[in-house]
Parts: structure tokens; C-alpha cells; sequence
């Protein structure tokens, strides 16, 4: 390994501790997702009361919204193990029937990515959800027999960013299913001062919203930015984030004023400039800028969605006079005419 690549891997394990460390440790720690904090109380508490095991729950939404540290948080609050995994890591049922065959009365088990999971392993994993049971054969052809084992009591966490296409099987057995959504501009200061707060960063008012408007409502991004912009205060501004400080240091990573980097302004363009604003398949705009389909619309595409800059149309991504307006371009629709509505499908 050469010496950059250490120190890039070194910085990437800093990050994860600092993000581990960071994670809300209790319900009362979450800042936002009001209703499915509301809920997840009500289940915890009413679980605890009954002296029973957790229901099984499903968080589904873009990423970095905050699924895996709700996972631990249920965790934290029963007071039980948690087993992590992810969907693509399971390749086989045997991979799975090790896993369940570990787990202890109460523990959680949570499934990242669990859309991602074979359908041989999803065989395998409804009766241990529904049943607690795990069924094995052994052997093959007239020899074989199946041997059905007695699990005990656990519950299943699973997190995902395309509940479409999660199995309707699957997705039936969560007895608890929360949506979560983007973090308003209030909640995503409280989560900055936290932050600073325990990496010890002066921050100042306007710096904190200088970094939250900027953070697509999403609360990795948050962090991972006040991490970059704690770095540009150290060397530039006596370690003080203040608003010029924090505006300064996201416009020299590309960031405008609305959290827009160069991959959302790429796409924005492409639609624009080589299909006419549209509409264009996802496939057609990923190969143009040469990223992942689903990355665009896992990632990327959600919040260009929100903030009204792209539609969907049933022939294909389509931009907005929104999206014109932001990257300084006059909007002319199909018949010539500017400052109209939406572009006509036909």
C-alpha cells in the first residue's frame, strides 16, 4: 500500500469512528423524524411493559437519514445485543442459518440493504421471522430429510433505500414500517451544534447555518462537512467556523448555496443541454456522465426530486424551469415559448 492510500484509508477509519461516536445513543438523543420517533417510543415502551420481544421494524429512505443509528438507538433502549449485516453479504441460506443460530434470546438482528437479499436466503429467513424456526436439509436426492430447529426470540432491523423492491413476502413480516424524510433546516442546526460540540469545534451561529442549508436535509452529509469545513477553519481561520468560514470552505468544495455539488449539477446540465431538458432515461443519463444508475437514484435524484429541479414522467426524467433558473440558463419550452410550463410529453 502506497503512502497516500494509507493515509486516504486512515482518514476514511478517523471518519467512521468520529461518525460511530456521533450516532444518537437514545430516543431522546434524535433530533427530528418526529412521528417515527412518536412510534418507535410507543412500540419500545409497550414491548418492555409486556416483557416481550421488539416487533420486527423496516426503516426505508434515501441514505445517510439516519436507519442504521435507529437500529442501534432500539438496541440501546431494550438493553440487547444487535447483529449487523448487510443483504449482499448473505449469499447463501447456509450464511444466514449461521447468523440466526448465533443470535440469544431479545437480540437484534439488523439487515442493511436488505432488498439486496437472494431469494434462496429469504426462503429461509420467513419462518424465522414469523415462526422463530429454522428449517435446514440435510442431505440429497430420496435421502434427504428436513430438520426443523427451535429458535429463540429475536428481532429482525431492516434497512433499505428502494422499498420497491423488496419482496411483498418480505416486506409484509416487518410489523412496523417507517418512512423516513429528509430533516428540516431546525433540526439539522441542532444536529451540527451537537456534533461540534463533541468534537470540541468552535462554531458560531451563522457558520452552523451556513452548513445546515447546505447539507440536503441529510444528516451524514451534515457531519461529513463540518468535518471538511473544521479542517479549512484549522488551517485558515484560527479554528473558528464562522459564516464567511463555513461559506468559504463549501464554495472551494463545489457546494453552492443549496447543497448542489458537481454530480447534481452534471446531471441537471446533461438534461438540460443534451437532451433538451428532457425527458431522458436514467440509464441515458448515468452512461452520459459516466456514474451508477442507481447511484443516481438512490443518491443523487431524491433530493433534485424535492427540491423541484427534476420530474418524473412516464417517458423519462424531465428538468424544471426551477432547474433552469438555478444554472443560469433561459427556459424555452417545445413550442418556443419562454417562461412557460412544463415541456409537453408529446
Amino acid at each position: 500500500m502506497t503512502d497516500d492510500a494509507r493515509l486516504v484509508s486512515g482518514a476514511r477509519r478517523r471518519d467512521d469512528r468520529e461518525n460511530i461516536a456521533l450516532r444518537p445513543k437514545l430516543l431522546r438523543d434524535i433530533v427530528g423524524q418526529d412521528s417515527v420517533r412518536e412510534n418507535l417510543q410507543i412500540i419500545l415502551d409497550a414491548a418492555r411493559a409486556r416483557q416481550e420481544t421488539v416487533d420486527h421494524i423496516l426503516f426505508y429512505g434515501p441514505p445517510g437519514l439516519g436507519k442504521t443509528s435507529l437500529a442501534h438507538v432500539v438496541a440501546n433502549e431494550m438493553n440487547v445485543n444487535i447483529r449487523i449485516t448487510a443483504g449482499p453479504s448473505i449469499e447463501r441460506a447456509g450464511d444466514l442459518a449461521a447468523i440466526l443460530t448465533h443470535l440469544k434470546q431479545n437480540d437484534i438482528l439488523f439487515i442493511d440493504e436488505v432488498h439486496r437479499l437472494g431469494r434462496a436466503v429469504e426462503e429461509v429467513l420467513y419462518p424465522a421471522m414469523e415462526d422463530f424456526v429454522l428449517d435446514i436439509v440435510i442431505g440429497k436426492g430420496p435421502a434427504a430429510k428436513n430438520v426443523r430447529l427451535n429458535l429463540p426470540r429475536f428481532t429482525v432491523i431492516g434497512a433499505t433505500t428502494r422499498l420497491a423492491l423488496l419482496a411483498p413476502p418480505l416486506r409484509d413480516r416487518f410489523g412496523a414500517q417507517f418512512r423516513l424524510d429528509f430533516y428540516d433546516l431546525a433540526a439539522m442546526e441542532h444536529i451540527i451544534n451537537r456534533a461540534a460540540g463533541m468534537l470540541k469545534v468552535e462554531i458560531r451561529p451563522e457558520g452552523t447555518s451556513e452548513i445546515a442549508r447546505r447539507a440536503r436535509g441529510t444528516p451524514r452529509i451534515a457531519l461529513r462537512l463540518l468535518r471538511r469545513v473544521r479542517d479549512y477553519a484549522q488551517v485558515r481561520a484560527d479554528s473558528v467556523i464562522t459564516g464567511p468560514v463555513a461559506g468559504d470552505a463549501l464554495a472551494l468544495m463545489n457546494i453552492d448555496h443549496l447543497g448542489l455539488d458537481d454530480i447534481d449539477r452534471r446531471i441537471l446540465s446533461t438534461v438540460i443541454e443534451k437532451y433538451g431538458g428532457g425527458p431522458v432515461g436514467v440509464e441515458t443519463i448515468a452512461a452520459a456522465i459516466s456514474e451508477d444508475a442507481d447511484t443516481i437514484m438512490d443518491v443523487y435524484e431524491p433530493y433534485l426530486l424535492q427540491l423541484g429541479f427534476l420530474a418524473r414522467t412516464p417517458r423519462g426524467r424531465t428538468a424544471t424551469p426551477l432547474a433552469y433558473e438555478h444554472l443560469g440558463l433561459p427556459y424555452v419550452d417545445k413550442n418556443g415559448q419562454n417562461n412557460s410550463s412544463q415541456p409537453p410529453l408529446f
